[in-house]
């Protein structure tokens, strides 16, 4: 399998993962340039996608996804609240609502080659979810906007090669910084953000020695830094009572407005 953040933050996602055969982003927020250099770097283009895996309706999640559907008829796949969300808030613009397919929440769906298993968050959106996928030999997980986790999430997240994990903020900086303070108290809210420190603590729990890659995304760029997130979550884990240390893992940041590298696993 293949790993690849197109984007990864506050202001615009989206994440190429696929194998030989099958090929699907999980949300779509950026512009469709940006899209297509990604899709182009590892000699893909929007006509080989499987599908478009939708974790939820926000704006930095689907604001480039009604322009990719108008140039290429691409399967859609998202919770039934998060496609009425998504059809109804005007931001797709006219698009063929037949390519829109409803998905439940711990429910498979098979494509292709590939097992996708959408799990519920906390988070203030419709009915969002986070996506588990596997080969059948390799697993990796995807798992953004989420205000808190609890044992059933990390549940989901057991024996996982590969994840992505939320670090939007470091809670100094957002109760600083210039936000509101309606917006500061969603964002620290059960239904908003992983803070750095949960972001490590929820990274703590899930460690195995089968794990390969470890990347932190969807970080705020008013409320972090790439290597704060990245020295706070190493310090969760070498503080936590789990028998790993940070070093034991490559642990990587996804960048904002570029490309990251590609993962095999």
């Amino acid at each position: 399998m293949r790993f690849l953040s197109i984007s990864s933050g506050s202001s615009g996602n989206c994440i190429y993962v696929g194998n030989d055969t099958d090929h699907f982003l999980i949300d779509d927020g950026i512009p469709g340039k940006r899209v297509l250099e990604g899709l182009h770097s590892i000699g893909l283009g929007p006509e080989d996608l499987t599908g478009i895996l939708i974790t939820h309706e926000h704006s930095d999640h689907i604001k480039g996804l009604g322009v990719l559907l108008r140039k290429c008829e691409i399967p859609v796949y998202a919770t039934a609240g998060t496609i009425d969300s998504m059809l109804s808030c005007g931001q797709l613009g006219r698009v063929n609502e037949e390519l829109f397919h409803p998905i439940r929440s711990d429910q498979d769906l098979s494509l292709g080659s590939m097992m996708i298993h959408p799990f519920s968050v906390p988070h203030d959106a419709a009915d969002p979810v986070a996506y588990r996928l596997t080969d059948g030999k390799k697993r990796l997980a995807v798992i953004t906007d989420l205000g808190e986790y609890d044992g059933r999430i990390t549940g989901e997240l057991n024996g996982l090669d590969m994840v992505m994990v939320e670090a939007n903020h470091d809670i100094r900086m957002l109760q600083l910084g210039p936000y509101p303070y309606p917006l500061k108290t969603r964002i620290l809210g059960s239904r908003g953000h992983l803070c750095n420190e949960a972001a490590g603590q929820l990274i703590s729990e899930i460690l195995h020695d089968g794990i390969k890659h470890i990347v932190l995304g969807h970080l705020s760029k008013e409320n972090n830094y790439p290597l704060l997130a990245e020295e706070t979550v190493k310090l969760e884990i070498d503080g936590s009572d789990n028998e790993y240390k940070a070093s034991d893992f490559p642990l990587d940041v996804a960048p904002r407005d570029v490309c990251g590298k590609v993962y095999e696993i």
